[in-house]
């Protein structure tokens, strides 16, 4: 297998238990309908866990576009291959969803809200609020990236190392994800968000295209940030990025942070 259909398949492993446990808790008449917020983190995590232990020993099993990128700031992953994984990454993400949507075929008649069957494809803030829903998701991959260097920085029985790495998105949802749902991957979110768009959806409503910069930029500021970081303090190494990363990564807060603002006085408005 070439590592470009690794990196589709172990993406599309991802979202099919991912997506299909939050369709599960989701959509109306499944029997774990109403499954909890335990349920989804501990399936994400065991997701994650089996996309790796599909891949790994092919791709490198990154299953995330800021993983990947974040691996080439530390210089563990060629820039070239960057695209190809990206692009891998989304076309299995996408087809991840398309699996879920076939699964639960019945299901989406049988469910009223919109928002509902969003969801299962894509994430959404719990207070929508520009600039803390970015830094959430730039905390949450900040996080994510960091975790998976320390992983990485120690010795393992051989095959441990995806269950490490599950735990750690565990920890992640059950502690950070409660803001914005945890996307802590563009591919996760924009993939299945454009199947959520192009499937036959009954009563599906609309995809929220708006919100969707939020978690594609803010998993990308995180990891990048985690990645020069992690190197200059466990490694001493100063990167020739360190600070064009961190430069970015406070424009683009900054911006957020105006953005927030005009949105409050507009909703302000709005209720005067």
């Amino acid at each position: 297998m070439s590592v470009f259909m690794g990196e589709v398949i172990g993406t599309m492993i991802l979202i099919v238990f991912g997506g299909g446990v939050v369709a599960g808790g989701n959509l109306k008449k499944a029997f774990s309908n109403g499954g909890g917020w335990i349920v989804v983190t501990i399936a994400w995590g065991l997701a994650v866990a089996m996309g790796v232990f599909a891949v790994g020993s092919i791709s490198g099993a990154h299953l995330n576009p800021a993983v990947t990128i974040a691996l080439a700031i530390t210089g563990d992953f060629p820039w070239n291959q960057v695209g190809p994984y990206i692009l891998a990454q989304m076309i299995g993400a996408f087809l991840g969803a398309c699996i879920v949507y076939l699964h639960y075929l019945p299901h989406w008649g049988a469910t009223k809200d919109p928002g509902a069957k969003l969801a299962v494809f894509s994430t959404g803030p719990a207070i929508p609020h520009t600039f803390s829903n970015i830094l959430s998701e730039l905390i949450g991959t900040f996080m994510l990236v960091l975790g998976l260097l320390f992983i990485g920085a120690n010795s393992f029985t051989e095959g441990l190392n995806p269950i490490a790495v599950g735990l750690l998105i565990v920890v992640i949802g059950m502690s950070l994800g409660g803001t914005t749902g945890y996307a802590i991957n563009p591919a996760r979110d924009l993939g299945p968000r454009i199947a959520h768009f192009v499937l036959p959806i009954a009563g599906k409503g609309t995809s929220n295209f708006e919100y969707a910069w939020i978690p594609v930029i803010g998993p990308i500021l995180g990891g990048s940030l985690a990645a020069v970081i992690y190197t200059y303090l466990f490694k001493g190494i100063v990167l020739s990025s360190f600070w064009i990363v961190l430069g970015i990564n406070a424009i683009v807060l900054m911006l957020a942070f105006f953005m927030t603002k005009g949105e409050s006085k507009s909703i302000s408005k709005k209720v005067a």
